[in-house]
């Protein structure tokens, strides 16, 4: 493989105020670029640009949808093409900086799904509790569509502000969350339905939020899970495979190495507890003083001024690359992140 390039940024595109090198040398990642990987991305945006494209061609975004398409120009451009259309369709820019949920708290009696403090990498920590699901029920409380539209929200706050503020308190970039995925109570009865919606949520961040998944914790998998679990290994990519961890009710010790005792929650086996309840804390880095920053979709427009200028890494002044870099995000269908 050929020497790895400094991560080419453009003021005209790019826009960072946090780290934007990744964690640990990486072949595709930022920081750690081959020449013609960064060319790569150059190719992409000129490509997108040309059909009219002007929104999330940033270099980061661009560099996850090539990773997720083996870098591969054609079908990365495909999938943010894709990607757009749907944001388009659902009106998600407009929906973002406005949406609220205010059933949420009632929704989780049947279905949690939050993020909550971070792991030792310091990436966002999110949870979810399958065993309650009752989509009966929960239709009666939202709407299908309202559901996904969280999802997607949620998706979209992942991306800022979590993400930057957990980057700026680690020094270093993080695209990524641990997941904890809590299979209790998800019997034969219930099987069905939750993993219908566990599939549908897979195929969903896959396609649509790529190279959001650092880690997937699945605890208290129950007896048979491993045959469903071959059958879920075959909707996802191998390289996602390897990033999930199946145990059983004795995954205690295994997800402390992964997540400090004081960041997870009592219920997982850690010592956390928020006032309120862990669940609706949405604590983290994001609500730090030292670290947190108002997301760009709340304080101006998602397209960025096109000046050249002065760009930040990690809250360094670098100046902007001559050349442009590609960088374009495609979003799709929300699902229940299993990030």
């Amino acid at each position: 493989m050929a020497e790895p390039t400094t991560l080419e940024l453009d003021a005209k595109y790019d826009d960072y105020d946090f780290p934007t090198t990744a964690p640990v040398p990486q072949n595709g990642h930022a920081g750690y670029l081959t020449k013609q990987q960064q060319a790569l991305v150059h190719q992409l945006r000129l490509m997108l640009e040309a059909e009219g494209f002007t929104k999330r061609l940033d270099t980061l975004t661009l560099l996850r949808f090539l990773r997720a398409r083996k870098f591969d120009v054609a079908l990365a451009k495909k999938m943010f093409v894709e990607c757009e259309k749907w944001r388009q369709d659902i009106k998600l820019d407009e929906t973002v900086p406005s949406w609220t949920y205010p059933e949420k708290e009632e929704m989780f009696k049947y279905y949690p799904q939050y993020y909550h403090k971070t792991d030792k990498d310091g990436r966002p920590v999110y949870i979810e509790q399958l065993g309650g699901i009752d989509l009966t029920a929960m239709y009666k409380i939202t709407t299908a569509e309202r559901m996904l539209t969280n999802l997607a929200v949620e998706y979209e706050r992942l991306a800022d502000p979590r993400l930057p503020a957990c980057s700026r308190k680690s020094g270093v970039l993080l695209e990524t969350c641990c997941t904890i995925m809590d299979l209790k109570g998800v019997g034969l009865s219930k099987a069905p339905q939750v993993y219908s919606y566990v599939k549908q949520a897979s195929g969903l961040s896959q396609n649509y939020y790529p190279e959001r998944l650092g880690r997937l914790y699945l605890i208290n998998a129950p007896w048979g899970f491993g045959t469903v679990w071959g059958i879920i290994k075959g909707w996802l990519d191998p390289v996602t495979v390897q990033k999930i961890h199946v145990l059983g009710s004795g995954y205690q010790k295994e997800l402390l190495e992964q997540v400090p005792a004081e960041n997870l929650p009592k219920q997982f086996g850690g010592s956390c507890e928020c006032a309120g309840g862990c669940p609706l804390s949405d604590m983290g880095p994001w609500r730090e003083k030292e670290w947190a920053k108002p997301p760009k979709w709340e304080t101006e427009e998602t397209t960025i001024n096109n000046t050249p200028g002065e760009i930040k890494d990690g809250g360094a002044d670098v100046p902007a690359a001559e050349t442009a870099v590609t960088d374009v995000a495609e979003v799709k269908a929300p699902a229940p992140a299993a990030t």
